[in-house]
C-alpha cells in the first residue's frame, strides 16, 4: 500500500486569530493535489504544519499512521520536503552546490555520490546546464526550478511546493507542469502544490482542496472545484455573463 500524509480537523491559532479551522487532507503517494484559495485563506500556514515549522493548535498530522515529528528536519528525514514562498537558495553557491547541499544535509548521499546525484537532480529539473553558475546569477524562474532540484535530492516521499510557479511566464509555467508530472511518474512522491496559477492547478492535480478564511470549503476532482459555486464566489469570479474567469481555464 502507498504511503499516506493525512492531516484530520487542522486548527492554528496565533493569539486571538484563527488561521486555519479544521482542515483535513490526504496525499497518497503517486498523487498530485492542489491547495488554492485567495490570499491569506491560510495556504501557507497549512504548510507550515505539515512540514514541522510549527504544530497545529488542535487536530492531527500523521504520516504511515505516525505523528509527525515537532521539527522541521526531523520531518524531512522521514521524507516530507518543502520549498517556501520566498526563494532561499545560497546566492553564493553554484546551482550544482546548492543541490548537493540539500542532498547531504538530508543524508541521501555520500560526499562521494552527491555531485552525481546532484547533476541527475538538475537534470530531471531541465536546469543541468547551469550546475556551475551561481545561484544569485539565475534567472527567477530557473531559481525557482532550482529550489525543487534541491528539495528533490533529499528523496522526499511527499514534496510540498509553495508557490513555484510564482512570477513564470506561460511558457515556464507549462515546462514547471511538465516537471511535476515526471516527478510524480519517474519518483512516485506524493506532491502537494499550493498556487495561484490555476491553469497549472487544473492540469495536473488529480485532486483540488480550495481554502477561504481558513476553513475547507470545497475539495474534488480539478473539474468540480472549478464550478462549485462557492469556489466561484470566494476566488474564482465570473466575467459580466456569469462564466466563470480563468479558474475555468482548460
Amino acid at each position: 500500500m502507498s504511503a499516506v500524509l493525512e492531516a484530520v480537523d487542522v486548527s492554528k491559532r496565533f493569539g486571538g486569530v484563527h488561521a486555519l479551522r479544521n482542515v483535513s487532507l490526504r496525499l497518497r503517494e503517486g498523487d498530485v493535489v492542489g491547495l488554492i484559495g485567495p490570499n491569506g485563506s491560510g495556504k501557507t500556514t497549512f504548510l507550515n504544519c505539515l512540514s514541522g515549522v510549527f504544530p497545529p493548535s488542535t487536530g492531527r498530522i500523521a504520516l504511515d499512521g505516525r505523528p509527525i515529528p515537532r521539527r522541521g528536519h526531523a520531518v524531512a528525514r522521514r521524507g516530507v520536503v518543502r520549498t517556501f514562498q520566498n526563494i532561499r537558495l545560497f546566492g553564493w553557491l553554484t546551482a550544482l552546490q546548492n543541490v548537493e547541499v540539500g542532498a547531504l544535509g538530508a543524508g541521501r548521499a555520500r560526499r562521494g555520490s552527491s555531485r552525481r546525484h546532484a547533476l541527475q537532480t538538475l537534470a530531471q529539473l531541465g536546469i543541468d546546464r547551469l550546475a556551475d553558475r551561481y545561484a544569485g546569477t539565475l534567472s527567477y524562474g530557473d531559481q525557482r526550478r532550482l529550489e525543487i532540484a534541491r528539495a528533490l535530492a533529499a528523496a522526499p516521499r511527499f514534496l510540498l511546493l509553495d508557490e513555484p510557479a510564482a512570477g513564470m511566464n506561460e511558457g515556464e509555467s507549462a515546462e514547471l507542469g511538465a516537471a511535476v508530472q515526471a516527478i510524480r511518474r519517474e519518483r512516485g512522491c506524493g506532491v502537494l502544490v499550493v498556487e495561484h496559477d490555476l491553469r497549472l492547478i487544473m492540469r495536473i492535480c488529480d485532486h483540488v482542496v480550495v481554502l477561504n478564511e481558513g476553513e475547507v470549503i470545497a475539495s474534488g476532482s480539478p473539474g468540480d472545484v472549478r464550478t462549485d459555486p462557492a469556489v466561484v464566489a470566494a476566488y474564482i469570479g465570473t466575467d459580466d455573463t456569469g462564466n466563470a474567469t480563468n479558474g475555468g481555464a482548460e
